[in-house]
């Protein structure tokens, strides 16, 4: 298959260890302050959406992931079913989402870590010290070192730290239950049970952390072409994870906002102020013994998650230099460690480079949800494609309802990206603009370097360009409450003018779409792994 040199080692729970342990990361001890600043009690409602959001998605993704397991697969189902142009342009969004995770976890660790350690963090500025950016390096030269020496030890380090990382979230919701929470929070104070209203629910939902903490249910879907059994497990470790961390997200914010002592919120939800969020309110329950165990464990989830996100850098490296739009020699396996051992080496240091003093953990998630989000609103329109090209192709998961839930699935997703708003969507949709015309200028200048897109692959992906415009332009005219600039759509009107955007853009894209020879290439040498069972 498309993968062939990466080593096939991973069982079906390490694949769902890949996923959770993209899901639970520093999400779980931030995401929950974030969300209630801004949402208050009903932050609870962001959570169940955005969990609903994800799983639709990926239930998209579980009938890819089964049909085409592919390593990079973000950058390779659009090329089977668009061609260079729309492949490159999402494999460019996932770069710059993927690769700045990593320095988010560590960012994080470090700031939990100042517990111990104050000279790693500044409180006052959100930055890490000169301090702590070393160490952060240091704990990034470490997700290096256990994805370079093979998916046999990155599966066992990160199935064992993700166990861990399940049992600590698992443990602080029963610890807070039986401490003694203070119900009245969930209607009691500033602005009742709505305290943001409905925008402030939506605009949780995008900015806060909630997208992000589910995001990493792709993990699996990354990592296909290392699977053993890839068509039977990936559907699986995929629904199985984001179910999981449906049940714990909500369950979180909820025992977090009813531990949350009255005199925090004297002065309304978006008064409240933590920098380790869980740990600083069990120590107000008087849990001494359990606030050491939160710091604890506030080192470790972020750590396992930057690890999981170094090996799906790599991952999507690997397939964008395999379609040809970056060196070919990222796409050279290790065939010591089945490792793309030069993909890896340049997303360490795109890491490094993220570690720079940027703005908050919320800021930069912020980013990193639009980006990731608007490289999944792919798969639906290539499953669309795939069904009516690929009619008979192999399905071990086939999606039911499809003809609903793929155009709902992009929609939710073109949705997430206009609400994290303008000031964050701007910068984002600006730089994969800025992508395409680098892409377009070295395709035709150095061709023998990068591949050239071909009239076919222009025009199929001409829709995603102005899709991208589009977005542009509604996020810049759109409502104040969602962070659109100029308030010319009025709430909730915007959000009707972008559901048609999302309707118009699948059905064209899907109308773009068409039969490739790459594409039947990969499902011929899938059909003849699934006959031979190699």
């Amino acid at each position: 298959m498309s993968s062939t040199g990466l080593k096939r080692e991973m069982s079906l729970l390490d694949l769902t260890m890949a996923s959770l342990g993209g899901i639970i990361g520093s999400g779980w001890l931030f995401g929950s302050l974030y969300a209630a600043q801004i949402a208050g009690p009903s932050a609870i409602i962001a959570w169940v959406l955005g969990g609903l959001a994800v799983l639709l998605i990926g239930l998209v993704y579980a009938e890819l992931g089964g049909m085409l397991p592919e390593s990079g697969s973000i950058a390779r189902y659009p090329h089977y079913t668009h061609g260079h142009l729309t492949s490159f342009i999402m494999g460019w969004a996932a770069w710059i989402a993927y690769a700045s995770v990593p320095a988010i976890e560590a960012e994080a660790v470090m700031q939990y870590a100042a517990h111990w350690a104050p000279g790693l963090y500044n409180a006052s500025t959100s930055l890490l010290t000169g301090s702590g950016l070393l160490v952060a390096a240091l704990l990034m030269l470490a997700f290096f070192l256990i994805n370079y020496f093979g998916v046999r030890l990155f599966a066992k380090v990160n199935t064992f730290v993700t166990i861990l990382k399940f049992i600590m979230p698992s443990l602080t919701i029963l610890v807070f239950l039986f401490s003694g929470l203070h119900w009245i929070n969930l209607g009691h104070y500033q602005g009742g049970f709505m305290a943001g209203g409905t925008s402030g629910i939506l605009v949780a939902l995008a900015t806060s952390g909630v997208i992000f903490s589910f995001l990493g249910f792709r993990q699996a879907v990354d990592m296909a072409g290392e699977s053993r059994n890839p068509q039977r497990d990936v559907p699986r470790a995929l629904i199985i994870s984001i179910l999981i961390g449906i049940a714990l997200y909500v369950l979180l914010q909820l025992v977090f906002v009813a531990a949350i002592p009255g005199s925090a919120l004297a002065k309304g939800w978006a008064s409240l102020s933590y920098t380790a969020p869980f740990a600083q309110v069990a120590a107000s329950l008087n849990l001494g013994f359990f606030v050491t165990l939160l710091y604890a464990d506030a080192v470790l989830s972020p750590a396992g998650t930057g690890n999981v996100y170094m090996a799906s850098t790599t991952r999507v490296l690997y397939a964008l230099a395999k379609n040809g739009y970056f060196p070919r020699g990222l796409a050279k396996v290790d065939p010591r460690t089945g490792i793309p051992a030069g993909s890896l080496i340049v997303a360490f240091v795109l890491g490094l480079v993220f570690l720079l003093p940027f703005p908050s953990w919320q800021s930069l998630v912020g980013l990193v949800s639009s980006a990731t989000v608007f490289t999944y609103i792919i798969g639906p329109v290539s499953l669309a494609v795939l069904r009516r090209t690929a009619p008979e192709a192999h399905r071990p998961f086939k999606l039911s309802g499809s003809g609903w839930i793929a155009p709902a699935a992009f929609v939710i997703g073109t949705l997430i990206v206009y609400f994290t708003g303008w000031h964050t969507d701007s910068k984002l949709l600006l730089a994969i603009l800025v992508g395409i015309v680098l892409y377009l200028i070295f395709g035709y200048v150095t061709p023998e370097a990068i591949q050239k897109p071909d009239a076919a692959s222009v025009k199929s992906g001409l829709w995603l360009v102005v899709f991208l415009l589009a977005m542009l332009a509604v996020s810049f005219l759109g409502s104040s409450k969602l962070g659109g600039l100029k308030n010319a759509i009025p709430y909730p009107f915007d959000i009707i003018v972008v559901i048609v955007i999302g309707l118009v853009f699948f059905y064209w894209g899907v109308a773009s779409g068409r039969a490739t020879k790459e594409a039947q290439e990969a499902l011929d040498t899938v059909d003849e792994a699934r006959k031979t069972g190699s």
